[in-house]
């Protein structure tokens, strides 16, 4: 797949040259009024309603810079080949998103280091998270900025825990195993007791990488040396192999991105590894699973808690756009509307920058950053949009610790 060039990011420094450290849209060398038209390609928000703020918040932007700006959305699998297309056509949009991908085209874009110098310079540094899924250590090339990233928690049906004794849902992988016979029990129509993916869909490889990390293993090791065939990695397929034997059928070895999420939301499972988006649907469509709806933090396995980022995205300017420094401004824009974008996305999106989303002025840095955590922590404790308890996301706003880099 595209993730498969392979460079390490732990441990790296961004280095930018002083001219680039300058706030605001300044930095770049010719004013967006100048560049007349700037298009955007956009992948279609799992949460829809991000989608209606998006779009006139962006061509707003421009009107009020004299430039007239388009957006496109595509679903979320055409994303890349897309890319693949207008690169090869050298013509397109001027701003392409990926969801974690666009590493694979870094030759094909411009460096966005003083994009990213200027947003470290008013919000302080983003998420490590961020920052290793879009800069390139070995090139020291920043090859796309990213404006938000997406938790992916553990979303488990409380009535069902709380019947076989496990009103908090799992702690550990372990429960999964001992849950899925006694949740068989209880609630028969259930043939998928424990909704995880086994197929070649984005949401099946971001938990087959949680039990690989859980168990110590890796795909690579900090030297971009291939580490997979490992005692960690037996072990981890074993613990796969006794999962899926005691709670799955063959239905997730087929499974698409949208499999789990239906699957739970017509109570046809009672875990599955997801964003929120799924919990909004329900929200919105009122369905019967809704009240039954909660969360938990990354499982802890024999070595390690960790669980992967729903998605990460990572804007790229195309090196044959012709609307570079417009481009860029709108990149500064993107993040400085982040409180706007979490919202409008009901608390899907998470600011890479967090100082973006500080709610006292004349803060710098570190300091920015705290505040911005603080007003997500506020939102999730909460939620501003109806959950019941209020404070039913809260863990949302402590998933950063927890959180690992989709590669």
């Amino acid at each position: 797949m595209e993730t498969r060039r392979r460079f390490i990011v732990k441990g790296a420094t961004l280095v930018a040259g002083a001219a680039a450290t300058a706030a605001g849209p300044t930095v770049f060398t010719r004013h967006a009024s100048a560049a007349g038209q700037l298009k955007i390609l956009q992948w279609a928000h799992f949460v829809p309603a991000y989608d209606k703020w998006f779009d006139p918040w962006a061509k707003d932007w421009g009107a009020k810079r004299g430039v007239e700006v388009t957006v496109d959305h595509v679903g979320f699998a055409d994303v890349v080949p897309r890319a693949t297309a207008e690169v090869a056509a050298q013509a397109g949009h001027d701003i392409h998103m990926f969801l974690g991908l666009a590493s694979a085209f870094e030759e094909h874009v411009i460096d966005l280091k003083d994009v990213v110098a200027t947003l470290d310079k008013k919000y302080g540094k983003q998420v490590d998270l961020a920052y290793r899924s879009t800069y390139n250590p070995f090139t020291k090339k920043q090859f796309a900025v990213s404006d938000m990233w997406v938790p992916d928690p553990g979303n488990y049906h409380k009535e069902v825990w709380t019947k076989i004794g496990m009103p908090n849902g799992p702690v550990t992988y372990d429960d999964l195993v001992k849950a899925a016979p006694e949740i068989k029990k209880v609630a028969p129509q259930m043939q998928i007791p424990i909704g995880i993916g086994l197929s070649q869909d984005i949401d099946s490889n971001m938990a087959v990488r949680n039990i690989l990390w859980c168990h110590g293993g890796s795909i690579q090791d900090k030297d971009s040396n291939v580490v997979l065939n490992s005692p960690e990695t037996l072990a981890a397929l074993e613990y796969a192999k006794k999962l899926y034997s005691v709670g799955m059928t063959q239905a997730v070895l087929s499974w698409n991105a949208a499999s789990n999420n239906q699957a739970f939301n017509a109570q046809e499972t009672a875990y599955i590894l997801n964003s929120i988006s799924a919990y909004r649907t329900a929200q919105d469509n009122k369905l019967p699973v809704l009240e039954h709806y909660f969360f938990t933090p990354a499982l802890k396995g024999p070595k390690a808690t960790l669980a992967s980022e729903h998605v990460m995205s990572g804007y790229v300017v195309w090196k044959f756009s012709k609307n570079q420094d417009v481009a860029k401004e709108f990149l500064v824009a993107l993040v400085d509307a982040s409180k706007e974008s979490m919202l409008a996305s009901k608390l899907y999106n998470f600011p890479s920058f967090y100082g973006a989303a500080a709610s006292e002025s004349g803060q710098t840095g570190s300091r920015k950053a705290e505040s911005g955590a603080a007003w997500i922590a506020q939102q999730c404790n909460k939620d501003p949009f109806g959950s019941a308890p209020p404070a039913k996301l809260a863990l949302m706003a402590q998933a950063l610790p927890w959180s690992k880099k989709l590669v």
